[in-house]
């Protein structure tokens, strides 16, 4: 990374300087140059309006023709011509020879069309409002992936794309809390150094808190703590929240990233399913003005309802494999054979997940719930009510991603406790995605957990999809990435 001015930039500041002419503490504008445009497009050519603007932007092309200076100035939103005479500036027109590409300047003058029909403002005065001092990259290329994802500033500040992705993510997310607001969910803070990792199978990040000389871990997932909320009868609760997990780095994983996770008394998988369902075709109606989204080439249709499939359905449709007729033996030898990982013991259940977690994920294009997982995996799940072996649990996936997941939470305190421990006999084989025992969220549900479904989408992998962007990367404004 250069940290050294360009020189030739420097002396034009300079000379700037100079001359008096300095960047002012603010600038005042009337307008943005979006709504100039639309207010003034229709006039005709070499029409004056009379009407006199004060707008502020970028330098993002210079031209110059005789006694006249063009320079087209771009804010967040839009561009616009500004031309400047020397007849109408004096010798302030000289000083525009000091001006650079990537300078932010502000102008006040009055809106015109020209001969050639292109909408302008006509300079009467002008300001430099910040100097970009060293050269920018060609404009006419997009910036290299490095470039891009480590100076975001500078994305940001010569794409009107980059700067569009985030304007719709921001959308995105007003939109979810618009919605889960109607449906009478109140937004909660919980707290993001935990002493008790938990809600989640991941690795944590370990600090250490020197004013309570102990360990603490950022947090992995809300959701033990949003479920005290409930217990505490606050019965509809949401937070969009960074999680933390000390993992890998790809297309869909950052380690720290934006989840929102809801819990509501009285509703179980089922509820969670239609929210969902609900909240997504919300959200892309007020993003893109429509349920079906364009990405990457093909169409995704968030209109409601969504497909449902349980695990075992979704592996008899997506594969050849028949496990049927499971006895230990058969299903040892058969995980041996397609050199499956299974978590926990070799029993159907878990069989069947090892399945779909390696042949069928990737083949769930369009929105699709999977249904039914197996117990051992899902430690804070209430056990399925007809299905021995399972939890009411379900992943939405969307383009081969899981995109939320979602609970009939587990109420019962002496089953949750003996979850944690048989979590804590499969330390080795789990590692720290093990989920550890948390002694006081067993106390709280000793005080009575009412039935209650659960929910968490994941943000940042949702507004991919939203905003037609290929890496978690390009929809996280500072991703994070090795050091150079």
């Amino acid at each position: 990374m250069n940290l050294e001015v360009n020189p030739e930039r420097k002396a034009k500041y300079d000379a700037l300087l100079a001359r008096g002419i300095s960047p002012p503490y603010r600038f005042d504008t009337t307008s943005r140059i979006g709504s100039v445009i639309e207010a003034y497009n229709n006039i005709k050519p070499e029409e004056s309006t009379g009407v006199n603007v004060s707008v502020a932007g970028t330098i993002v092309a210079e031209r110059t023709h005789g006694k006249l200076k063009f320079l087209d100035i771009e804010d967040r939103d839009s561009k616009i011509q500004t031309y400047f005479r020397i007849d109408e500036l004096g010798e302030r027109y000289s000083d525009l020879e000091n001006f650079d590409l990537g300078d932010v300047i502000g102008v006040k003058g009055e809106v015109v069309k020209t001969k050639r029909g292109e909408l302008s403002v006509l300079v009467k005065d002008y300001n430099l409002l910040a100097k970009c001092l060293l050269p920018l990259p060609n404009l006419r290329e997009q910036l290299n992936i490095e470039t891009k994802y480590r100076q975001r500033y500078l994305d940001l500040k010569t794409s009107k794309e980059t700067r569009e992705t985030f304007v719709k993510r921001a959308r995105a997310i007003s939109a979810m809390r618009e919605h889960l607001d109607r449906e009478g969910f109140i937004e909660v803070e919980i707290p993001l150094l935990q002493p008790v990792y938990g809600g989640a199978a991941a690795k944590p990040f370990t600090t250490h808190s020197n004013a309570l000389d102990s360990e603490l871990f950022l947090s992995i997932s809300p959701e033990l703590y949003l479920k005290r909320l409930i217990v505490g009868g606050m019965e509809k609760v949401y937070t969009i929240t960074k999680n933390f997990r000390n993992e890998d780095i790809d297309t869909t994983h950052n380690p720290e990233f934006t989840m929102m996770e809801c819990y509501q008394a009285y509703a179980d998988l089922y509820d969670m399913m239609r929210l969902t369902e609900n909240v997504a075709s919300f959200m892309a109606q007020k993003v893109n003005g429509k349920t079906k989204v364009e990405y990457q080439g093909q169409t995704i249709d968030f209109t409601p309802p969504f497909k449902r499939l349980s695990m075992e359905e979704a592996v008899k449709q997506h594969t050849d494999f028949d496990i049927s007729c499971y006895s230990k033996e058969d299903l040892e030898k058969f995980v041996e054979r397609e050199q499956l990982e299974v978590k926990g013991e070799i029993n159907y259940p878990n069989v069947v997940f090892s399945i779909f977690d390696k042949h069928v994920g990737d083949k769930l294009v369009q929105p699709t719930f999977i249904h039914d997982y197996p117990v051992e995996i899902s430690p804070l799940t209430r056990k399925h009510r007809t299905k021995p072996g399972w939890v009411e649990r379900f992943e939405l996936y969307v383009n081969k991603t899981e995109m939320a997941n979602a609970y009939s939470e587990l109420n019962d305190p002496f089953d949750q406790k003996e979850r944690f421990e048989k979590q804590q006999e499969m330390k080795k084989q789990l590692g720290d995605e093990a989920h550890p025992m948390d002694e006081d969220f067993v106390v709280a549900l000793m005080y009575g957990l009412p039935p209650t479904g659960g929910l968490g989408i994941g943000i940042d992998r949702l507004n991919m999809i939203l905003t037609d962007s290929p890496s978690i990367k390009d929809v996280i404004l500072f991703p994070q990435m090795k050091t150079k």
